[in-house]
């Protein structure tokens, strides 16, 4: 791959990863309002189309530099770390503050959004045992597995298990994603008409969003949590795919390849994806949502969200909270030496 191509992907992932988390941030900030204000359920709708697909694309991407070794290990104890410390506070803060009722408990269900997190653990062990497969292949079992999870008799948040399998074959995407497609591909003339669909999909969710059950956009529900337990249920998340993937590839035209200021905040996205949540819950005990019932006050939150964004991914709350949001793991490396020479000293008594 040209190299200069190869910086031109890193900087358009990275403003692709920065874009997708204001779009995580906004359609959690405005789901309270959804059911009661039509241009912000239009819009919910369509973040829905994408941002989620996307986000698991973008990192498959990135996981390619980090999947083997010492370094793969590191990151999926870290990721484990992670989601340990995220879903005791959350759920502490559940039960003691926000006093959010219909949440089951348990490090078997992840807390709403991080979900990603355990699924982000599955799809890195998947892809391994795949790793010898040859890319397609990798893509046609992922998107059959993501088809027939739906089938299963069981409840879809445990262990993130739908999520994982659903969203899998973009995991799978973008791990054997090439940069040099991103040059070739999104010329300019593609990005006006890319741009033009985005607007049509917007559209239509602002027409049809309404006889659109979500849950079909959420990945987390299995057909007869959904309704549908029919033999042709597979087809009807088939079609959900192909959607996910228009409105997917549309978006992914209007990122911008150079690099800017929004590539930098691009590198601590998951700063913002770890503490954005806390705002929320924080803003939906509040008495916020009762003062917004105008477009404009609506505006209002849709850019506090995007400025919010901006805010978690400065260099000062990294410094502040990057003990908690990357915690360090030598020592459990150290444990497990330590372990492997006592055991060793035992077995050669």
């Amino acid at each position: 791959m040209n190299r200069l191509n190869a910086w031109k992907g890193e900087y358009y992932f990275l403003n692709l990863r920065f874009l997708l988390i204001v779009c995580v941030f906004v359609g959690n900030a405005i789901e309270p309002l959804v059911y009661r204000m039509p241009g912000l359920h239009a819009l919910y709708v369509w973040i829905f189309t994408f941002h989620m697909p996307l986000f698991v694309f973008a990192t498959g991407y990135f996981a390619r530099h980090n999947r083997f070794g010492e370094s793969g290990r590191r990151l999926m104890l870290q990721i484990a770390l992670q989601y340990v410390i995220f879903q005791s506070l959350y759920s502490v803060l559940d039960l003691t503050l926000f006093k959010v009722a219909g949440i089951h408990h348990s490090f078997f269900v992840p807390y709403l959004l991080l979900w990603f997190l355990a699924s982000h653990l599955f799809w890195r062990l998947i892809t391994i045992l795949m790793r010898k497969w040859p890319p397609l292949l990798q893509l046609a079992v992922s998107t059959l597995l993501g088809i027939a999870i739906g089938y299963a008799n069981v409840d879809g948040t445990w262990f993130s298990l739908s999520r994982t399998f659903v969203y899998l074959p973009f995991f799978v995407a973008g791990l054997h994603f090439s940069a040099d497609l991103v040059v070739k591909i999104f010329t300019s003339k593609i990005r006006y008409a890319a741009l033009s669909v985005s607007a049509v999909l917007l559209a239509a969710a602002a027409v049809w969003g309404n006889h659109l059950p979500v849950g079909w956009l959420y990945g987390s529900m299995t057909y007869s949590q959904l309704g549908q337990y029919t033999w042709y249920a597979g087809l009807l998340r088939l079609g959900m795919y192909a959607l996910q993937l228009c409105a997917s590839a549309a978006f992914l035209s209007l990122v911008p390849m150079r690099e800017c200021r929004m590539t930098d905040w691009g590198r601590r996205t998951l700063y913002v994806f770890l503490l954005h949540g806390l705002i929320v819950r924080f803003a939906a005990v509040s008495p916020l949502y009762a003062y917004i019932h105008t477009p404009l006050s609506a505006a209002s939150l849709v850019l506090s969200a995007a400025l919010l964004t901006v805010l978690l991914c400065q260099p000062a709350i990294r410094r502040i909270t990057s003990p908690v949001i990357e915690p360090p793991v030598e020592w459990l490396f150290s444990l497990t030496r330590r372990f492997r020479t006592v055991h060793g000293v035992r077995m050669t008594k």
